[in-house]
């Protein structure tokens, strides 16, 4: 038989502890994130859209944020760095893709409805 003891205890070292507590405040930050947006939009509250468009792109930032905490457990302390990067690289996706929608609904309200420009 061999002699090699096996500490198996530093394997939690790098996984977060999460509570239900986290779980549940994430919970209620995405669900105020998602009616906030949505009660904007139907109640008219901008009287421009653009300000609502930018407001609403606003808003989801921040819950995509909220996700990546709460949800994915990402921060700057853990994984040696590796989180900080991965948060990077999903900020630069998220910009790309919210410039990219809004430059795509912008060209086809200008080509297709040229009557309707505020």
């Amino acid at each position: 038989m061999s002699e090699h003891t096996h500490d198996h205890d530093h394997h939690d070292a790098d996984i977060p502890h999460v509570s239900l507590k986290e779980y549940l405040t994430g919970f209620v930050l995405a669900v105020i994130l998602t009616v906030i947006p949505f009660w904007l939009v139907m109640g008219g509250v901008f009287e421009s859209s653009a300000t609502t468009v930018m407001v609403i792109l606003g808003f989801a930032l921040v819950q995509i944020v909220v996700h990546m905490v709460f949800f994915l457990h990402m921060n700057f302390h853990s994984e040696g760095g590796w989180n900080m990067l991965a948060l990077i690289f999903t900020l630069i996706l998220v910009f790309i893709t919210l410039a990219g929608s809004l430059w795509v609904m912008h060209n086809l309200n200008v080509n297709m409805m040229p009557g309707m420009m505020d």
